[in-house]
């Protein structure tokens, strides 16, 4: 039976290496088409759904024994796969052997996926919207502000038309929130950058109340920026308040930065004690030097004078976190390393160091840089503390010369030597200085300023008029400049002039305490209280510890009849300058003059005590007690004649060794006459069984300025 099998099995003819399909054609007399007729399988396999022969056996026609197919023989396997693939087409009897299907022609190309499908529109729309929010922020940074926002704009256009196409093939799930939060975060910050504050909250507030955005809410903190420039503080506050809520204690040096926020906000708001509690929780997780600063400026605000030597101490242990070279400077306190880093300062490789590269620029043609490296040379001798070579006016006077020389049309060189000029004094040479600076440059502002004040300074005051007139149209809303020409109407005399140019300077500084009491001083001198008052209380509101604006405010409460209401502004007084008997005797004399005697008493007890030898003190005290017929009215009597004498013995002491001499006092020894302001006082009931009726020994004379401080 093998025999007769392989009688009938013809091996393929071997590969020909030049001719891939040789073979294909022999005739093989197993693959005749005349005996397929009587091929069972064959025709088996004709007659299936699939037209599929039975993979495993095959029959040799004229057998009855199955036999394996022969798939190890290339030839067999080709012809095969014609036979397989053309039964169902056509009948091949007869017919040319075509193994490639060539007469039928090339196969049609593989179905390729259309570019304009819905998924790929979605692709490119999306990657133009990605491409608008690119260009708009380059064009931020090239300072092209419009093209900016204009970019944002169409971003956000073609960013909804996106989500409307998407809504309609896609569930909502699937829509890429992070494009459409960069989309409305880039327009929001493009609003902002072109100062439309309105818009850019309206954009804001789309992204915070939108849950699906889960970081939406640090976002507040740019609102609270936006309304801090429009000087709401109060929302500032409220917003940055919402912020820091939402943001994490890991996230630390974000809070810093917020917390910072609340209390300057605080602070332009005037309430000092609430900025105060923002900085010490500053202070007390991550000590830096702007809230270290703020927070002694609040301490100075409020007169808090001890908690002030705690903050600046505080203040001085924060690093400076400087990245300038180190290498002079000691990091630690090792006595040796130190005398190395102080031998090593001033040897000549160390002087060449210094001059080297100045000297090397001054000989090129980048002379103009000399002028600014000195100045720098200048600030590392501040940095590694060399106070006696960075801090003297012989060294300015020195760098300054050399700028000169290196450039003498240079009118910054000739401004700043104007101004070494100025600080020795001779004003008429730095004038000379300053204007040919302004000869070379006429638009540099700062020799025109300095010029002003040489005049200002040399009582050439029409001169120092026409240099800030022409300084202010350059610089209109200058705040320095508007303060210059109000002082100079007001040396010319003119209150209405310098009125008028203080208003204009709080509008560009509503918050200045100083302006603010400048103006309810001309206003008093104009003899207008009313509004003397509203500026005075302004003043009063953003400096709390002005005594010139205190003393006022409390005579002007005095002058209405409303002692009760001084009692709060003497009180200030004495809390800011407590060794000065004058502001607490103030406060027992508005007890004394609304009639509350009993609080009187207790003040004057309190003031004795404190400054015992005073003189003033214990008349009233006398007074007050021999009124209420309080026995320790002899203690009093005692001690004020003890007082009066040593007082005489003092003045003859003075007056013999010292005579003409201005006489000499320790602050707040209570030796200073003082006289009440408040005048006469009403009738008090008289308890004690002597009347007293010698008038009140205070007249109403004015509060003296030798009694105020400097």
């Amino acid at each position: 039976m093998l025999i007769k099998m392989m009688q009938n099995v013809h091996p393929a003819p071997e590969n020909n290496e030049d001719d891939l399909y040789s073979g294909y054609n022999d005739y093989n007399p197993m693959f005749d088409t005349e005996d397929l007729e009587n091929d069972v399988a064959f025709q088996q396999a004709a007659r299936t759904s699939h037209g599929r022969r039975p993979p495993v056996t095959a029959k040799i026609p004229g057998t009855s024994s199955p036999r394996p197919l022969a798939t190890g023989f290339g030839a067999v396997k080709g012809n095969f796969n014609f036979f397989y693939g053309k039964t169902h087409d056509r009948n091949y009897t007869g017919s040319s052997f075509d193994p490639l299907g060539q007469a039928k022609g090339p196969a049609s190309p593989l179905e390729k996926k259309t570019s304009d499908s819905v998924e790929e529109k979605m692709r490119q729309l999306e990657k133009k919207v990605n491409d608008l929010v690119e260009e708009s922020c380059v064009a931020n940074s090239c300072g092209d502000l419009k093209l900016a926002l204009d970019k944002a704009k169409e971003a956000g256009r073609q960013e909804r038309e996106l989500l409307r196409q998407r809504e309609q093939i896609t569930p909502p799930e699937s829509i890429n929130l992070d494009l459409t939060y960069t989309v409305l975060l880039n327009l929001a910050s493009q609003y902002v950058a072109n100062e439309m504050y309105a818009e850019a909250l309206t954009t804001y507030q789309v992204i915070v109340k939108n849950k699906m955005f889960s970081n939406g809410g640090i976002l507040k903190v740019n609102m609270g920026n936006i309304y801090l420039k429009q000087r709401n503080y109060s929302k500032a506050i409220k917003f940055y308040r919402m912020a820091l809520d939402q943001i994490t204690s890991s996230h630390k040096q974000m809070r810093i930065k917020i917390m910072e926020n609340i209390g300057v906000a605080f602070i332009k708001t005037g309430q000092y004690v609430d900025a105060i509690s923002s900085f010490e929780e500053i202070m007390s997780i991550s000590p830096n030097l702007k809230a270290g600063f703020n927070l002694i400026l609040c301490y100075f605000a409020i007169g808090n004078g001890e908690q002030m030597k705690k903050a600046f101490k505080n203040l001085i242990e924060v690093p400076l976190e400087v990245d300038y070279e180190e290498k002079y400077i000691s990091l630690n306190e090792d006595l040796h390393t130190n005398l190395l880093i102080e031998a090593i300062k001033n040897d000549s490789l160390s002087q060449i160091e210094r001059e080297r590269c100045v000297d090397a620029v001054k000989a090129s043609h980048y002379v103009e840089l000399a002028n600014d490296l000195e100045i720098n040379k200048a600030t590392t001798y501040l940095r590694q503390q060399n106070f006696n070579q960075g801090n003297e006016l012989e060294q300015a006077t020195n760098y300054a010369d050399l700028a000169v020389n290196s450039d003498r049309y240079n009118p910054a060189a000739l401004t700043n030597k104007g101004n070494t000029v100025f600080a020795n004094g001779d004003c008429e040479k730095a004038a000379e200085f300053y204007k040919e600076a302004l000869r070379n440059d006429s638009l540099c502002t700062e020799a025109l300023y300095n010029l002003g004040l040489a005049y200002k300074k040399l009582n050439r005051i029409d001169e120092a008029l026409d240099c800030f007139l022409k300084l202010h149209a350059i610089l209109p809303n200058s705040a320095q400049v508007l303060y210059q020409l109000a002082s100079i109407y007001q040396i010319m005399e003119d209150p209405n002039q310098a009125i008028e140019w203080l208003l204009q300077l709080i509008s560009v500084v509503p918050t200045d305490p100083h302006v603010l009491s400048k103006l309810g001083n001309l206003y008093d001198t104009e003899g207008d209280k009313s509004q003397a008052f509203h500026y005075y209380c302004e003043s009063y509101r953003y400096f709390p510890s002005n005594i010139e604006v205190i003393e006022w405010l409390g005579a002007y409460y005095i002058d209405t009849q409303f002692c009760e209401k001084a009692i709060e502004y003497f009180e200030r007084a004495a809390l800011i300058l407590p060794t000065q008997v004058k502001w607490q005797l103030m406060v027992a004399s508005c007890y004394r003059r609304s009639g509350n005697y009993q609080k009187a008493l207790e003040k004057y007890k309190v003031i004795h005590r404190k400054f015992p030898e005073n003189i003033e003190c214990l008349r009233f005290l006398v007074r007050l007690c021999t009124d209420m017929g309080l026995k320790e009215v002899q203690e009093y009597i005692t001690k004020l004649k003890k007082a009066e004498k040593l007082k005489e013995i003092r003045e003859q002491r003075i007056k013999s060794g010292r005579d003409g001499s201005a006489r000499s006092r320790k602050e707040g020894s209570g030796d200073a006459s003082y006289t009440d302001p408040l005048g006469p006082q009403p009738e008090r009931p008289k308890t004690a069984a002597r009347k007293r009726t010698e008038e009140d020994d205070f007249a109403d004379e004015e509060l003296g300025e030798d009694l105020l401080p400097e």
